[in-house]
């Protein structure tokens, strides 16, 4: 779906559910980079096994935990990429947030370019969702 957000078919089921990758906050796909990231993502993970450490669901109603594929954490792959936020980075806090320095410090993914990347939750204060909502 984007760069956090997948649709999952779970072992067993024949529909498929939007799963959100937890711990991490992709660009909306009409921001510069959400292309990318969601391409990112769908390299890592489409049409593949993963495992699911479900942590229920989020404010949205979609089902959130974290998903690895033969043990790589796809949450930590996105960030050390630069192709997501660590989703708590301002506090210091959260899984990833020493990816995003990483990734930030040498300017990989949404850092790469010269102007500051606008964060999602900044994104979406300005210019809203991509789906107008």
């Amino acid at each position: 779906m984007d760069g956090d957000t997948v649709l999952l078919v779970r072992e067993g089921q024949h529909e498929p559910v939007k799963f959100r990758i937890e711990g991490i906050d992709a660009p909306e796909t009409c921001q510069p980079g959400g292309s990318e990231a969601r391409d990112a993502l769908i390299r890592l993970a489409l049409r593949k096994p993963v495992q699911v450490v479900d942590h229920g669901h989020d404010t949205y109603g979609r089902q959130i935990g974290r998903l690895s594929i033969e043990g790589v954490d796809l949450g930590a792959e996105m960030v050390r990429s630069g192709m997501a936020w660590a989703y708590r980075f301002r506090t210091g806090k959260g899984p990833y947030a020493g990816l995003q320095r990483q990734a930030q410090k040498q300017k990989r993914g949404v850092f790469a370019a010269d102007e500051v990347a606008m964060s999602p939750p900044v994104f979406r204060k300005f210019h809203g969702t991509c789906h107008g909502s």
